[in-house]
């Protein structure tokens, strides 16, 4: 599915926008979406082209889908083919454990982000695609965003910003935002398999744990076996690439070997556990990754992008008809009860997966007992309901 431009940089320009959101990932759609449908004038730009792979793994948990369903996009899932999900099979020094799942699909990102881009298309947004964007100075009635298309720039002007454009965004350096990883903290890694053994069947998220970090392999609609990782950047540096390092944990995990895993093409990600102090200025709201994030297990990091843009649009209305320096706390303290908080589990989580005798210990007790993981379950699944 490719998404065509709606309009050109020059367009942008002249006009003057309620909102600008930089980032067209589910953070930045679902809020672009939601802000055209309440009658705003809403400019959405990405740096990518789309379709166009994440790195990320594919899996969408109750959470994800049930802020799919307050929003009216539940068809999005079903009309792409997405893969339901029916068991978690959990590998470290070849102990084994098998964890049924009773929610939750498979659906590869780049069907994905391009159907939700689309869907922000038809509520009204306009869309501008292969365009850097940069935070820039706030005025008494609007923010300006430097607007970038390889030697051209241009600027923007909005009465407010939706900063949603990831790990290493537009906001870094300016308006007094400061990203701080966590020491110790894993990157990112991921591919995208054309090719793999049957073993690896639909329906099953299989997920590696290692001394050095995990890797999550699970098939998507098209058949392709979405690889995705996180790993300890030293242990990268040993191994010879991401690459060579997702092949040794799939290796020492036990799990059967993917010919060919060393040489995909993979990309990888900044450490991936970061703060960031502040989610919100001068008409300025930050969400999805941007705001923060934490390594995820199974699907987390998504419910999180959704759930941030779906929760931002009751005060974006609010924020263009009159900007309130209260509006700043306001998304702060929505922003940690609806993602926050939420996140604190994956943290937990995160710790514990870095201690190589935990983990054997946890895939022995969950092969005997899988019902014991159920609390932990449900709390990351709990569905969204719009307030």
């Amino acid at each position: 599915m490719t998404v065509t431009p709606t309009l050109t940089l020059t367009e942008a320009a002249q006009r003057f926008w309620d909102v600008v959101v930089i980032g067209a990932g589910p953070a930045g759609a679902l809020a672009a979406h939601g802000s055209t449908r309440t009658g705003l004038s809403v400019l959405l730009v990405d740096k990518f082209s789309f379709p166009r792979g994440k790195v990320c793994g594919c899996c969408m948990n109750e959470r994800s889908l049930s802020v799919l369903r307050a929003v009216g996009l539940e068809s999005i899932t079903t009309s792409l083919g997405a893969i339901r999900l029916r068991e978690l099979r959990l590998a470290a020094n070849g102990c084994h454990a098998k964890i049924p799942l009773t929610f939750g699909v498979a659906l590869s990102r780049d069907a994905l982000d391009a159907a939700l881009v689309e869907a922000a298309i038809a509520s009204g947004a306009s869309f501008l695609a292969s365009t850097t964007a940069r935070l820039g100075v706030g005025r008494q009635k609007s923010r300006t965003v430097v607007l970038r298309q390889g030697t051209k720039r241009a600027e923007a002007k909005a009465r407010l910003v939706l900063a949603a454009d990831g790990l290493s965004g537009s906001l870094w350096g300016g308006a007094g935002f400061n990203s701080i990883p966590k020491p110790g903290s894993r990157i990112g890694a991921g591919a995208m398999a054309t090719h793999a053994p049957d073993v690896y069947r639909f329906g099953t998220i299989f997920m590696a744990c290692g001394n050095s970090g995990y890797v999550g392999l699970v098939r998507v609609e098209d058949g392709r076996l979405n690889v995705a990782a996180a790993l300890d950047p030293d242990f990268v540096k040993r191994s010879g690439g991401l690459g060579p390092a997702a092949h040794h944990i799939v290796s020492e995990a036990g799990l059967p070997a993917v010919e060919g895993l060393e040489k995909f093409s993979w990309r990888g990600t900044p450490p991936l556990t970061r703060r960031l102090p502040r989610v919100a200025a001068d008409r300025v709201f930050v969400l999805g990754d941007a705001a923060g994030y934490v390594e995820p297990f199974t699907g987390e990091g998504i419910a999180w992008a959704l759930t941030s843009g779906a929760s931002v649009v009751k005060l974006v209305r609010r924020a263009v008809r009159q900007w309130d320096p209260s509006l700043i706390r306001e998304w702060e303290a929505i922003y940690r009860k609806v993602v926050a908080k939420r996140q604190r589990i994956c943290r937990g989580v995160a710790y514990l997966v870095k201690k190589p005798a935990w983990v054997h210990a946890a895939t022995l007790v969950l092969s005997l007992q899988p019902r014991v993981v159920k609390p932990v379950m449900r709390h990351i699944n709990a569905p969204y309901f719009l307030t």
